[in-house]
């Protein structure tokens, strides 16, 4: 009973067949696939699972659209066999705008952090890649309200630390 993420060609917004499971829930109760028909987002009680998956989607900027409208790039979620929720991921140059976002709903405003929690931001977006970004540098050092130089120290300070362990 375990979720599981579908992200071939979704044009049929069911990457399992329906007949794959059945439904456990009780008698003259809309099957699962009638209860999820309307997404994740917008939808008037939207299920568990999709409830559970949301935080993250945005976390990373992704939207929550129901199975059916799902594209070929999408990843359909499935639980128990039945399409719950598909997940459309953002584009690649929004991603640190994201990220970015989210730190600072964990942290507060980052102009505002000290130099350790700057710095540490600077050794998480590092981990998650956010130098590989075009301008990842420049957005970084502009959310954090400081120079490009100072971002090239933390991350020069954090790589000396780490080849000294």
């Amino acid at each position: 009973m375990t979720p599981s993420a579908s992200a071939g060609r979704a044009s049929s917004g069911r990457p399992e067949s329906a007949a794959d499971s059945t439904p456990d829930s009780a008698p003259g109760a809309p099957a699962p696939s009638a209860r999820r028909a309307s997404g994740g987002r917008g939808a008037a009680a939207p299920d568990p699972f999709t409830e559970a998956v949301k935080p993250l989607a945005d976390a990373i900027g992704a939207a929550l659209l129901a199975p059916a409208e799902a594209r070929g790039d999408d990843v359909v979620l499935s639980w128990e066999g039945e399409p719950v929720v598909a997940v459309r991921l953002p584009h690649l140059a929004d991603s640190l705008d994201h990220i970015l976002a989210d730190l600072e709903r964990r942290h507060g405003p980052l102009p505002d952090l000290g130099r350790k929690e700057k710095q540490n931001v600077v050794r998480i977006l590092e981990e998650r890649g956010a130098f590989s970004v075009r301008h990842g540098v420049e957005t970084v050092a502009s959310a954090l309200g400081v120079s490009r130089f100072t971002v090239y120290n933390y991350l020069n300070r954090e790589n000396a630390a780490r080849d000294e362990r």
